[in-house]
């Protein structure tokens, strides 16, 4: 361990050596990625429990573009667990479901109505279009039957 720290006190010396008067700059210009490292957009975490049947819900938006990871567990039927890509329109999520289920991998439109704690999914008539299942009207969508999502802490 001391040969590591010995070795990295030399190279840090050696590097500053050659760098003559551009150690001050990259020591500013180091200390300007370490703030974009850390990330300021916080996780929303949602779980749904009724009977046996669970669902999470977990995501992050950043400007207009949100990620996350949406997973299934219903009682006697396949689980599917996936992530989710799309964006907030006003208190509405409406996104991209990618996920794995019985060994394939599909697509298909999902939305959630943010209502205070809570994001109810929305439900209505889908159709295919260029191999995912959308939505044939987002207008139409009836949301929060059969599944609403309670906030939770995100782990």
């Amino acid at each position: 361990m001391k040969r590591y720290f010995f070795a990295l006190a030399a190279f840090a010396t050696l590097f500053t050596a050659c760098q003559g008067n551009k150690s001050e700059q990259a020591t500013t210009d180091t200390s300007a990625l370490d703030t974009n490292i850390v990330s300021t957009t916080p996780q929303h975490c949602y779980q749904y429990i009724k009977n046996r049947d669970t669902a999470k819900l977990s995501f992050m938006t950043s400007g207009t573009i949100t990620t996350g990871e949406l997973s299934y567990h219903f009682a006697e039927k396949d689980s599917n667990k996936g992530i989710i890509k799309g964006e907030m329109r006003g208190d509405t999520l409406i996104a991209d479901y990618t996920f794995s289920s019985e060994g394939k991998e599909s697509v298909r439109q999902v939305a959630f109505l943010k209502k205070g704690d809570q994001m109810l999914e929305g439900f209505g008539d889908v159709l295919e279009k260029d191999g995912k299942m959308i939505f044939k009207d987002l207008h139409t969508l009836k949301f929060g039957q059969p599944i609403i999502f309670d906030k939770i802490e995100c782990h």
